[in-house]
């Protein structure tokens, strides 16, 4: 497609040709896009080849970007704009893809809305600083100034199926306002959301030089995805397993690595139990648990863990799940059967193992019933590694050593929440739980789209994204000096 067109779960959304080195390339093979709650077609798109990947990257390469910040922001707010008119159609056709339900779809083209409007914002700004340099007896009569250049080569964007659009939208934003080139491939199981944002973009007046959408077979495509030779930058969303990988093949060259989570809430003995059981219901069940951030593990103090789980139940019950494009439904399918048939399998392990089945465990295809489970230990597979999807696991603990004790005993530090009133437990809690980030009475995932966002150990290699933090990684600091009297 080379114009904005209506797209709708149904009829289903084909596209043919990608449109990679300013050409539009047939395929014979395609791939199909089922919606994980109905099986059907919701659409298809072109299997890139190797040789594809390879135009595409060589392509982006020859480009040099000249926007001016002005232009640049201009791209970025027009095509905010359009996510924002065009948010019931984005809504349904993540909805169909992903099974996520309406709306959880409908809060995601708000993000991306939002995404845009902090990215044509930060376009504006003068990043540069600058130093003095008559400071110390050995100084001159300089002024050294700094300012960020675009990448030389480009940079290559792999996404996963958890935030169809939003999770693209959070690097090629970036890429945009800062003058950078991107191919960018999104998950085989959610393309459709990415083609539609592109297209967007290339209606506000985006070069296509400056993003190409490359749809494949990891399989066939991965390993040229990082190793091109023109790839400067890889930013990656998505597993551990896969992102060690590629820190393992990618050579000399930087990367931004978002990985997975393993992400708490911490109820202390002093907390307002309707909140919390609040927060972790929402935490968990959310985008049907397929968050990075989202409630993984419910650590509360063994004072108050009856009354909580009580609270947990109720809660849990009240969940409507089912039929994702139903504006009533609460939480939808996870992505495919495959993803529901282990969550069953880590829940049913965990009761053998001693933990109780409060509510829940219920599956029929993808579609996979908000669970509760109560007396979870930490060695337990469904806690000790990332459970994917809506479960809430109750962990309890006796005081807040043993608290901060389980919270840093997995290989993951993504996020967290604490759910006390007490400034002296939220004060060793931010100084002691190793995550990249603390949240006291909210969810673990709660941030804006400006701000710094990101984990260590096994959730990321420490390094930021977020609008802001993703343009510092993806340029360069140059540093120039003038005399100066």
């Amino acid at each position: 497609m080379n114009s904005i067109e209506k797209v709708r779960p149904s009829p289903q959304v084909r596209h043919e040709a990608l449109r990679i080195g300013g050409e539009r390339i047939r395929h014979a093979e395609i791939i199909e896009v089922f919606n994980p709650y109905n099986g059907e077609l919701v659409g298809t798109v072109p299997k890139a080849t190797l040789a594809d990947v390879r135009h595409a990257f060589a392509w982006a390469h020859q480009y040099r970007a000249r926007l001016t910040r002005y232009e640049r922001s201009q791209i970025l707010l027009l095509a905010a704009d359009m996510v924002r008119r065009r948010t019931e159609e984005i809504a349904d056709l993540i909805t169909a893809e992903s099974g996520l339900c309406k709306k959880d779809s409908l809060y995601e083209a708000g993000r991306v809305a939002d995404v845009m409007t902090f990215g044509a914002n930060e376009a504006l700004k003068d990043d540069g600083q600058v130093f003095s340099c008559d400071l110390t007896p050995h100084g001159k009569k300089r002024r050294v100034y700094t300012q960020r250049d675009p990448l030389l080569g480009v940079i290559s964007a792999i996404t996963p199926f958890n935030h169809p659009m939003n999770q693209v939208a959070h690097k090629v934003v970036p890429s945009i306002a800062t003058n950078n080139r991107m191919v960018v491939k999104p998950s085989e199981k959610v393309p459709l959301s990415t083609y539609l944002l592109a297209d967007i973009l290339y209606a506000a007046g985006l070069p296509q030089e400056m993003l190409q959408v490359i749809t494949g077979d990891p399989k066939d495509i991965a390993d040229e995805l990082i190793t091109n030779e023109h790839v400067d930058l890889i930013t990656f969303t998505g597993g551990v397993q896969i992102g060690k990988y590629i820190a393992s093949k990618m050579g000399y060259r930087r990367a931004v690595l978002e990985l997975g989570g393993n992400d708490p809430i911490i109820v202390m003995e002093d907390a307002d139990l309707e909140e919390a059981s609040t927060l972790a219901v929402s935490g968990s069940y959310k985008n049907s648990g397929q968050r990075c951030t989202a409630v993984k593990r419910i650590l509360v103090h063994e004072a108050v863990a009856d009354r909580f789980v009580e609270l947990l139940v109720e809660k849990t019950r009240a969940i409507r799940y089912g039929d994702p494009a139903d504006p009533a439904t609460d939480m939808g399918t996870v992505i495919d059967e495959a993803a529901a048939k282990f969550f069953e399998a880590q829940v049913n392990d965990a009761i053998s193992r001693g933990a109780k089945l409060l509510v829940g465990n219920r599956r029929d295809g993808a579609l996979y019933s908000p669970t509760a489970v109560d007396h979870v230990t930490p060695d337990m597979p469904l806690v000790k590694y990332e459970t994917f999807g809506p479960v809430s696991p109750v962990i309890r603990f006796r005081d807040i050593d043993d608290a901060i004790r389980i919270s840093n005993s997995t290989d993951y530090g993504l996020s967290s929440s604490v759910c006390t009133n007490r400034l002296d437990y939220i004060t060793r809690f931010i100084a002691e739980l190793q995550v990249g980030s603390v949240n006291v009475r909210e969810v673990p995932g709660y941030r804006l789209e400006l701000t710094p966002f990101g984990g260590i150990k096994d959730s990321g290699l420490g390094y930021k994204e977020g609008v802001q933090e993703a343009m510092k990684s993806f340029t360069n600091v140059k540093t120039y000096s003038l005399p100066w009297d």
